[in-house]
């Protein structure tokens, strides 16, 4: 008979549920010989950093940071209106986001989020051991009504971003508050709202509202988009105390450094920096997909967009991995995504003028001679 020990395995084996992960694939940087490109497969903010967040980095001390980030969040009270208690930290808000499928969500449970959207969502279900589920889209869109469809007594966390990526678009704040209200109790919705500065003030979908006035409802943000510091990975989110208190219990006890503390804190003062990279967003965004727009005939289809990048859909002979290759020889890298389902698509980020420019050209003469 064999003994315990000889049946068990010669290595550490990791739980099935983790072995199902497939690793987030970050925005490449340079092309397949490895030669720099034009980045615009981040959604990093093309006009750089803040000056006075840049001149906070060479001031701030090299100790650990605050563990709870009280000024940051302080200030972040201060701006929106919220109790800073109801604040919680992250290493950007991908921690937070799977600190929350972690905090309430495991083996047996479910957890939703719709197709074509944010990758974390999947791995965030997985690292837990919750089994994701998937609801169908509405033309690349959220649609509400399949969400709530798919709830069940297992599910635990409804995840939404809003403004969506990659696709760009957008609940107004009527939908969101139907999801809502269509959730059980004990169901956590998500809102995340990592393009959400983006989003012109009246047309924001009320999520920093009802996570004010329901104990189920979590809003992220982040430092990494609008604000320029993504390096930095600098993430926050609000909620009812039960869930700021549940995720302080799981999150890294240092995780804002504080070089990204003091940096955030800065670009929370620089207003007219981000009123700045706000305005050049909606401007070049709508020249930019004028330019896609023309292009209908060819095949070429831009997704509306409420975020700073634009999913461009190839319906047409182009396809989108020939125009991949195609501006990676012009100097640009996108994003292409056909491991998001999406083999269709690229995602390009709203950069400068010129660029855009550029981009918009290559696509019109390729599309062209594709015909």
């Amino acid at each position: 008979m064999m003994t315990d020990t000889e049946t068990r395995s010669k290595a550490p084996q990791p739980k099935p549920w983790i072995e199902a992960i497939h690793a987030y694939v970050p925005g490449k940087s340079s092309g397949k010989d490895g030669r720099p490109l034009i980045k615009l497969s981040a959604n990093e903010n093309p006009l750089g950093t803040s000056e006075a967040a840049l001149a906070a980095k060479a001031q701030a001390p090299a100790l650990y940071p605050d563990p709870d980030s009280k000024a940051l969040r302080a200030k972040l009270g201060e701006l929106h209106g919220i109790d800073p208690a109801r604040i919680v930290m992250g290493t950007g808000s991908d921690e937070l986001l799977n600190l929350a499928a972690q905090g309430y969500a495991g083996p047996g449970d479910e957890v939703i989020y719709v197709r074509y959207g944010f990758s974390v969502y999947d791995i965030a279900a997985r690292r837990c051991g919750a089994t994701p589920v998937v609801a169908p889209d509405a033309d690349y869109g959220t649609d509400v009504d399949a969400l709530i469809a798919l709830v069940t007594d297992r599910t635990r966390v409804v995840f939404i971003a809003n403004p969506n990526n990659p696709t760009g678009s957008y609940l107004p704040k009527g939908e969101i508050a139907r999801l809502h209200a269509a959730l059980p109790a004990d169901v956590l919705l998500v809102l995340d709202q990592a393009y959400g500065e983006y989003v012109a003030p009246e047309d924001e979908d009320g999520a920093m509202a009802l996570a004010a006035a329901h104990d189920n409802v979590l809003v992220t943000r982040t430092f990494s988009k609008i604000f320029g510091l993504a390096g930095e990975r600098i993430g926050w989110g609000t909620g009812a105390p039960g869930i700021i208190q549940t995720l302080n219990r799981i999150r890294g006890p240092f995780n804002v450094s504080s070089t990204g503390q003091a940096m955030a804190l800065a670009a929370l003062e620089d207003t007219a920096f981000v009123e700045h990279s706000r305005v050049h967003n909606r401007d070049e965004r709508a020249r930019f997909v004028e330019k896609i727009e023309a292009l209908g005939n060819h095949g070429l289809r831009a997704l509306p967009s409420q975020a700073n990048f634009v999913l461009i859909l190839f319906e047409g002979p182009l396809s989108a991995e020939t125009a991949f290759d195609g501006l990676a020889e012009r100097g640009y890298i996108v994003r292409w995504l056909p491991g998001q389902g999406l083999p269709q698509a690229l995602r390009i980020t709203i950069g400068k003028r010129a660029d855009l420019d550029v981009i918009a050209d290559v696509l019109r003469d390729m599309a062209q001679a594709a015909k």
